[in-house]
């Protein structure tokens, strides 16, 4: 496959992953700034307790932050409510601890990672946090964590 099939496909991919249909189409904005990539709203409260030791930040933390964390390590720990699989050879892990603001989009943090969690799972991830990272076609992002390793 070429390039240009490759993209084609990540954007099919996430648009189809996020709630069915054409990625290019989806106006919806996603949480954590990704066009198509909105973790599903969830009925019940979320509340994770933050992880502990050097470089720990809460979700909403990593937003309020993100100026003074490019670039750096991180470990948020979190609910995980949404992992879309193999795209771009990286599993996309969304992470929610109760804090941040769905409103803003402050409330859901995206890792991509080799592992593979499971929706609902409690985790650590740990990686490199990235302000303002845009893979294009509207996939930008204000905050994400890459090369996550993600624990239980």
């Amino acid at each position: 496959m070429n390039r240009f099939g490759k993209w084609v496909a990540l954007c099919v991919s996430i648009g189809a992953l996020a709630g069915g249909g054409d990625a290019l189409a989806a106006g919806n904005a996603a949480s954590a700034g990704g066009k198509g990539a909105k973790a599903p709203a969830s009925s019940d409260p979320i509340k994770v307790e933050k992880a502990k030791g050097a470089n720990a930040f809460t979700v909403s933390e990593t937003y309020e932050k993100a100026g003074t964390l490019d670039k750096k390590t991180v470990v948020v720990r979190g609910k995980v409510v949404k992992v879309s699989r193999g795209i771009m050879g990286k599993n996309w892990v969304h992470l929610r601890d109760g804090s941040g603001d769905a409103g803003k989009g402050t409330n859901n943090l995206v890792a991509t990672t080799q592992d593979a969690p499971k929706v609902g799972d409690v985790v650590t991830a740990k990686g490199t946090l990235y302000k303002d990272k845009d893979f294009g076609a509207g996939y930008k992002y204000k905050v994400i964590v890459e090369e996550a390793t993600v624990k239980p």
